[in-house]
């Protein structure tokens, strides 16, 4: 492959990308997938697509169905193509059927009906694939689904707020204490529009009473399932969370120990309440994560308070940290070192990588992804 061509295949795997993330949050309980369709030899770039809302179309079909002709060109999907039946036909008969070439695809499908079998109908057919281009942005992009099929969990995104210090603010039980500003919020906001689901404890349920839906302009029907832990509901039963359910689904995790009546007065207000097992004193985390990946979760947002960062944090279930510090009076702006010490006090020793750093005035937000042996960061 000439180094034109490469670079070309680059530019275009980056486009793809860009398109998967567009549908991030929306295409559950399908992976968010990018497809672009172009001519290498011409630079000619002919038509882009990603999956549908909802998980349908998937996002090959849509860019061959857009394109004025594909017949010789180059498909650039972030995932494998699907070479099984499920709702809809294979995407591999999809792109064979339309004459393409050429298909550079960045990582391969972990799903057991796929794994490699999309690539080998493909190469069967005479076209040339490519492997590997955008690979690690595209596990990442795509690792909500990886980990459901791999580990029977959603990919978790934890999210923190926290003075300049490091600290925390507790709710009056009305209203939650803000320590960031409104900038740093509307980012939050559009984390929540950027997931399947948002999880939070009883704790959080308690102190700030919150709605947990996403209040942006233009993304107010982006709303996730908001999903609350609580081994007994001994709180309160109209909360804001158990008041809203016509704007989002509220999902309801606790243990045999509650009350039937405490259990009837949050259906009646139409949340889900389901029963797990409690082991070690806490409601048993696996489980909760596989009844979620069952119902079709593939990314989670949790915006609870320390006891959740906890215990998702000890049993290995956190993937990535987004963290908004504001700055502190006496020191300015939050730097990386407070960021890193203020996790190290939450969530003990987890080893985590630096990926984003951004300024939202007046207040710092780091990403950091964990890091393990099996696959780096």
């Amino acid at each position: 492959m000439t180094s034109e061509r490469t670079k070309f295949d680059e530019h275009m795997m980056a486009i793809a990308l860009r398109m998967a993330e567009r549908t991030i949050g929306a295409a559950a309980p399908n992976p968010a997938v990018g497809a672009v369709i172009a001519v290498p030899e011409t630079g000619e770039l002919i038509s882009r697509a990603a999956t549908a809302r909802g998980g349908r179309p998937h996002a090959e079909p849509q860019a061959i169905a857009c394109a004025a002709r594909a017949k010789g060109a180059t498909i650039y999907v972030t995932l494998e193509p699907c070479s099984h039946h499920g709702q809809t036909g294979p995407c591999a008969d999809a792109i064979i059927a339309a004459g393409l070439a050429r298909a550079v695809v960045a990582i391969e499908d972990p799903d057991p009906r796929v794994g490699g079998r999309g690539i080998d109908r493909l190469r069967a057919a005479g076209l040339e694939v490519i492997r590997g281009i955008g690979a690690p942005a595209a596990r990442w992009l795509t690792r909500g689904h990886i980990v459901r099929v791999t580990e029977r969990r959603p990919m978790v995104t934890l999210k923190m707020a926290l003075n300049g210090r490091g600290g925390i603010a507790r709710g009056d039980g009305v209203h939650p204490l803000f320590v960031t500003g409104p900038n740093a919020r509307a980012h939050g906001h559009l984390l929540r529009a950027r997931h399947d689901a948002i999880l939070v404890g009883a704790g959080t349920v308690r102190d700030d009473d919150p709605e947990l839906t996403c209040r942006l302009p233009g993304l107010l029907d982006r709303s996730p399932v908001r999903v609350m832990l609580s081994r007994n509901l001994s709180q309160r039963a109209d909360t804001q969370l158990a008041k809203s359910t016509d704007k989002a689904p509220l999902w309801i995790f606790t243990s045999s120990e509650t009350s039937p009546e405490a259990r009837a007065n949050r259906q009646a207000l139409g949340a889900e309440v389901a029963t797990v097992q409690v082991v070690g004193g806490q409601l048993w985390l696996p489980a909760v994560m596989e009844a979620l990946v069952a119902r079709g979760i593939t990314r989670l947002l949790l915006e609870g308070g320390p006891t959740v960062w906890r215990a998702f944090a000890d049993a290995s279930l956190v993937d990535e940290i987004v963290l908004y510090m504001a700055p502190d009076p006496a020191h300015g702006p939050a730097n990386e070192a407070r960021a890193r010490a203020a996790l190290q006090h939450w969530l003990g020793a987890m080893p985590v990588a630096l990926v984003e750093t951004r300024h939202i005035d007046p207040d710092t937000m780091w990403r950091f992804r964990r890091v393990t042996h099996k696959e780096g960061h």
